[in-house]
This record gives structure tokens, C-alpha cells and sequence, in this order.
């Protein structure tokens, strides 16, 4: 499963589905950025779908920070989210 079979297996775009879109990415495809998970899966504040993940479904992700290039070219640092093994634990 890639990232546009997952867009389109999971339409729409209230919380809960956005919630399903990144989920499925983690677990199908691997570690997500922010621009990744606003471009391709069309969530735009992945942040907030992460701590929805974490708090009320105890998915185990951390978030590693790192400077990415943007489509216009201009570098940010963004958060790099990844699924781990286990249940949430805030550390």
C-alpha cells in the first residue's frame, strides 16, 4: 500500500479519517514528515492527528525533528513521525 492507495482507500477529510490516512501510512509505508503527511495524504495539521493517535488509540509514535526542503525550496524544520512497537508512553 502507498501513500496515494491510502488517500483513496480512506476519503474525506474529518479527523477520524485523517487519523486512518496516517496510521495506515506508518504502518504501510514507514516514517512520515509533515510535508509528507500534508502533501500526500492531505492532512493538514498532522501534529494534532499524532497526539489524537498517541492519547486516545496508545499508538507508540515518536516524532524526531529535522530540516527538509520544501516543493518552493526553502528549508524548514519539520517533525519526522514514526511507529513504533508498544503502547504510548509519554516519556
Amino acid at each position: 500500500m502507498d501513500r496515494q492507495s491510502i488517500l483513496t482507500a480512506f476519503p474525506g477529510n474529518d479527523a477520524k479519517t485523517q487519523c486512518k490516512r496516517i496510521e495506515a501510512a506508518l504502518r504501510h509505508v514507514g516514517p512520515l514528515t509533515t510535508i509528507e503527511a500534508r502533501k500526500d495524504l492531505d492532512v493538514m495539521m498532522p501534529a494534532t492527528r499524532v497526539h489524537e493517535l498517541r492519547h486516545a488509540h496508545g499508538l507508540n509514535i515518536i516524532t524526531t525533528r529535522v530540516d527538509r526542503q520544501t516543493d518552493a525550496g526553502h528549508t524548514h524544520r519539520v517533525a519526522v513521525y514514526t511507529l513504533h512497537p508498544g503502547k504510548w508512553r509519554k516519556a
